[in-house]
């Protein structure tokens, strides 16, 4: 680790840079959404005053609002080490990005091939090639099958000898989580890689091998990420999970893959100017090929800005050298700020899941080892059900999740069957309670705080123990 990452992080300077502190709210939700800095905030409202819409404008305030939006971009492609903005595609969420990834290939499926996936993926990297294989294609006369990587219940790691086994020569997408959002695992993306890579596969661009497509909604806010370097086909990840208000999901494509796949969405910017005619249509050039209709313009500059406050946060919070400024980010630098974001969050984790083990009859999920982990902890405690255990640490001042986590695979697989809730005809899906830091966005809560859910929620029965963050 690099003395730069192992510095402590300042947090009663970051801490001033959010409203939920000043309102004495702990928030440990943090896996779901973020909570944004002011200064997002005030950045939106301030470009309000000169909106207008982007390409093709004259005006001077849709050529000025066009330069950011454009050089939003820009300032994603150089956080993630991709080449340039045509390598970048925006959409709503991560939800939506890997929508477009399965519409873009879908007429490329052939009769008899498969898409590889895993036990432990969100619903988004699993029900649209469950949708694609089981309800779209057959519509059409094709057979194309899924198959499900298992993981292992007690440590949460993925079994790569099972997802090596699923893996075959016709085999032309892989698709993996980069960070489980239920059990927090960190999947060895190389290994995984080198799997896809060695499949054979003849893809139409004349390589010999499986796409990779990452889910990186829980990886790329916590972790430095190079796209180019780990060689991965498609990344995905959303805004909302790292500081930034909702509404924009990142689809990084390698350039040749967007080039040649058909668009998800059409109509409006993704055409060429003026290339419409009765017999064809000519598509505008990357990336606004992939930015049908009138983008969100505020969203993506917003955004763009949340990369520069992260890395400000991390590593200048009392002198901020990216924010609203045209400098340019330098990989170094981005390294050096999420190497100091992954440092504190395994300082966070590690503190989560000592205090947890403390706690008479609970149960934790995913690999005990924080530097193999992600800043999330899942769990449930006897006796106790989740929703009802979540609204207890409410009632105390913490604020976390229970449910499934869109991630009802990962529950089945480790048998967790549903539930009666009391009084009911119906039962529950299979649940547990959430909690999950981020630097900086949860960077607030004290590591050594401790709430005790018997003397502050009034929970009868055993004392349930205490979460800490």
């Amino acid at each position: 680790m690099s003395r730069v990452a192992s510095a402590p992080v300042d947090v009663h300077a970051i801490r001033e840079h959010f409203a939920f502190p000043r309102l004495g709210r702990i928030v440990t939700n943090n896996a779901a959404s973020t909570q944004p800095p002011d200064e997002l905030l005030a950045l939106y409202q301030s470009l309000a005053p000169g909106y207008e819409n982007v390409h093709r404008g004259q005006s001077t305030a849709s050529q000025a609002m066009t330069a950011l939006f454009e050089e939003s971009y820009d300032t994603i492609a150089r956080f993630i080490g991709a080449p340039g903005r045509a390598s970048i595609a925006l959409y709503r969420n991560t939800t939506e990005a890997h929508n477009a990834v399965m519409y873009a290939l879908l007429t490329e499926f052939r009769n008899g091939d498969n898409v590889v996936t895993t036990m432990m993926e969100h619903n988004s990297n699993y029900v649209p090639w469950y949708a694609m294989c089981r309800e779209i294609l057959p519509r059409f006369g094709r057979r194309v099958h899924y198959r499900l990587a298992r993981f292992d219940p007690v440590t949460g790691e993925l079994d790569l000898d099972h997802l090596a086994s699923l893996i075959d020569a016709r085999t032309k997408l892989v698709c993996c989580t980069g960070a489980s959002n239920f059990l927090g695992t960190k999947n060895p993306l190389r290994t995984i890689r080198a799997l896809a890579s060695a499949s054979g596969y003849p893809q139409p661009s004349g390589e010999r091998r499986s796409h990779l497509l990452i889910d990186g909604a829980q990886l790329v806010p916590g972790a430095f990420v190079d796209v180019q370097d780990l060689d991965v086909d498609y990344l995905s990840f959303s805004f909302h999970k790292m500081l930034a208000p909702f509404g924009v999901g990142v689809l990084y494509a390698k350039q040749h893959l967007l080039a040649s796949s058909l668009p998800f969405l059409y109509g409006g910017d993704m055409i060429a100017e003026g290339r419409v005619f009765p017999d064809r249509v000519e598509y505008n050039a990357l990336p606004w090929k992939y930015s049908a209709g009138t983008p969100n313009i505020l969203g993506a500059i917003t955004s763009a800005q949340a990369v520069r406050i992260l890395l400000d946060l991390a590593m200048t919070p009392r002198k901020p050298a990216y924010f609203q400024t045209a400098k340019p980010i330098e990989r170094g630098a981005v390294r050096a700020a999420m190497d100091r974001v992954s440092a504190w969050n395994r300082c966070l984790t590690a503190g989560a899941l000592e205090g947890l083990r403390t706690i008479p009859g609970i149960t934790m999920y995913g690999p005990p080892d924080p530097s193999r982990r992600t800043s999330l902890v899942s769990f449930n405690l006897a006796g106790h059900d989740p929703a009802g255990l979540a609204e207890a640490l409410n009632r105390a001042g913490v604020e976390s999740r229970a449910g499934c986590h869109c991630a009802p695979l990962a529950h089945h697989a480790r048998r967790r069957r549903p539930r009666r809730r009391r009084g009911s005809r119906h039962r529950q899906p299979p649940a547990a309670a959430r909690s999950s830091a981020h630097c900086p966005g949860n960077v607030m809560i004290n590591p050594r705080r401790r709430v005790s859910m018997r003397n502050r929620s009034g929970i009868p029965g055993q004392e349930p123990g205490s979460v800490r963050n």
